[in-house]
């Protein structure tokens, strides 16, 4: 993308597994300083789960570890597994994974041999949808197809292996593919070789429109943010969906260009970031 763009500046909002596919949001230029914003958003996917076999991995990547028959596992027990897994729920990440650990990814201690047990974390799992379950090998293996709608730092990975071991067979993920981060979607994205083609990306004010509160600015607004002062606050100051820090208003200029992210601090509303005049890409 780098080479693609012609600039350096280039970041991304959250990588996804090696066998993975699907959505993958860059940030290019100045539209990098929204990424930030965009790696808690929830995030979509669909995914194959295989179960009656465990792997090192916890997906296809790694070798099988043990293999046990799911033929007696039923589609009703399996809706049960999954409906234990929506919703707030406390989920140990896989251990081939690159959470650290005192300073050192947790996968490469994994492949020197070390056991990694990591800590449980709360993660929400919005959606576990089931849209078919199918017996292979006379049953031996039942692969579930799902759609999963969670919270940012969640591990598909670690829902097929949790599911597996609550049916007493082993799971693991064959198949996974992110459709959607935040706003943004799969029928946005672009692969590589179009890109090549064509360098189309979404401006940064469409972008930041889709992404948080908006705000329309004054002429007058416009002038004093950009010099980064202070102005009135929003309509939501001082209610639940009042604009912060971590989760700002994005200020437009009567032109339509983003002109800065603002939090609501009392009765004035202050820049977090501004953006000089100009366009920057998110995509």
């Amino acid at each position: 993308m780098r080479r693609l763009a012609g600039t350096r500046k280039v970041g991304h909002a959250g990588t996804l597994d090696p066998m993975a596919t699907g959505v993958l949001v860059l940030g290019i230029n100045k539209a990098t300083r929204l990424l930030t914003y965009i790696v808690g958003t929830s995030k979509t996917y669909t995914a194959t789960i295989r179960l009656g076999e465990t792997t090192i991995t916890d997906d296809a990547e790694g070798e099988v570890t043990e293999a046990i028959s799911a033929a007696a596992v039923t589609d009703d027990a399996i809706t049960t597994g999954v409906a234990a897994l929506t919703g707030p729920i406390q989920q140990v990440p896989s251990s081939v994974s690159a959470i650290k650990v005192n300073g050192e990814r947790s996968y490469a201690r994994v492949r020197s041999g070390e056991e990694v047990k990591l800590a449980a974390r709360p993660v929400t799992i919005h959606r576990f949808d089931i849209h078919a379950i199918k017996r292979v090998d006379g049953g031996r293996v039942v692969d579930v197809d799902v759609t999963v709608e969670c919270s940012s730092g969640t591990y598909i990975r670690a829902l097929a292996r949790d599911l597996g071991n609550a049916l007493g067979v082993g799971g693991h993920l064959t198949a996974l593919r992110r459709t959607q981060v935040g706003p943004y979607s799969i029928d946005q994205a672009r692969t590589l070789e179009q890109l090549a083609e064509e360098l189309e990306v979404l401006e940064m004010s469409l972008a930041a429109r889709a992404l948080m509160p908006n705000r329309e600015l004054s002429e007058e607004e416009t002038t004093e943010i950009s010099f980064g002062r202070r102005i009135a606050a929003g309509p939501g100051a001082g209610t639940p969906e009042a604009a912060t820090a971590d989760n700002p208003a994005a200020a437009f200029a009567p032109s339509g260009e983003l002109v800065a992210l603002l939090a609501d601090s009392g009765t004035f509303a202050k820049p977090v970031l501004v953006f000089a005049p100009g366009t920057g890409q998110a995509k």
